[in-house]
Parts: C-alpha cells; structure tokens; sequence
C-alpha cells in the first residue's frame, strides 16, 4: 500500500534549493490530491543585529515573503494542485517548521531544499534541513533534484 499524504508542508524562501523543494511538493500534493501548506518563516533573529530595532525591516521582509508566497501559491494552483495555503510565520524557522505548524496543521509530510550551508556554517549555526530531520513528528523529504531527479546545475557564490 502506498502512502498517502494529506497535508504537505513546504517551506519557501526564495533560494533555489526551496524552489526545487517547491517543485516536488507540488508533484506530490498533485499526486496525492492533498493539501499543500506553504510556508516562509520570517527569522526574527536577524533584527536583532540592527542596535534600533526597524519596524520597517519587518514589514519589508513581510511584504516580500506575501508577494512570494502569492507567487508561489499562484504557479500551484496553475499546476493543478487545488488545495493550497500559505502562511508567514515570525521566529525560529527550525522551531517553526520542526513542530509548530506540523503539530497545528495536522501535517504528514515536510518538503525542505537540501541546505546550502558549508560544514563550518552547519557546525556553528546548524541548518534547517538537519534540524527538521531529526525533530519533526512526521515524514520529511529534503530534495536535492528537479522532478525529473537530476541535479540541477545551481551556481554557489
């Protein structure tokens, strides 16, 4: 028997890794005829580096996440997927996507982009991906290919 997901999150941010995340989810909603949650955390740790707080980096970040995820739920909606939400969220993405929305939204399956962080990043910082892996109560699928499971060509600056 073949699993069925019915509510898929896939979390967004703009990078190419989370538009390939973006491409499986869809093709798995689509297949599944589930729910597909998208989702941009807004990390609110990186306001605090800025010594007065700025409220119009917050909305600017806020405005940008919208028209993304519009964009986003748009190109679903387009590629037969019926069902679709979004959601923008403030904190911890790892916290976030780990437990907060799977256990809120009744979510079965995570869709994240392979990390884009070196080894030293990932040792001091730790990366999402790795993060969600081994924390979230549901399946996760960490994407490293296109639909077609080839490696994209992505350049890394």
């Amino acid at each position: 028997m073949l699993q069925q997901y019915q509510q898929i999150l896939v979390a967004v941010d703009g990078s190419s890794e989370a538009e390939l995340a973006f491409q499986k989810a869809v093709s798995i909603a689509k297949r599944n005829d589930a729910n597909l949650l998208l989702v941009h955390v807004i990390d609110t740790r990186a306001f605090q580096d800025v010594n007065s707080f700025d409220s119009m980096l917050a909305e600017q970040a806020t405005d940008l996440a919208k028209q993304s995820l519009a964009d986003y739920k748009k190109e679903a909606e387009s590629n037969g997927v019926e069902k679709v939400e979004t959601t923008i969220e403030y904190g911890s993405p790892k916290l976030i996507i780990a437990k907060q929305i799977p256990q809120d939204k009744k979510v079965d399956l995570v869709v994240l982009g392979a990390t884009g962080l070196n080894a030293v990043e990932r040792l001091f910082i730790g990366s999402v991906s790795e993060y969600v892996t081994r924390n979230a109560s549901c399946d996760v699928l960490i994407v490293r290919t296109d639909t077609e499971n080839k490696k994209p060509n992505i350049e890394k600056n």
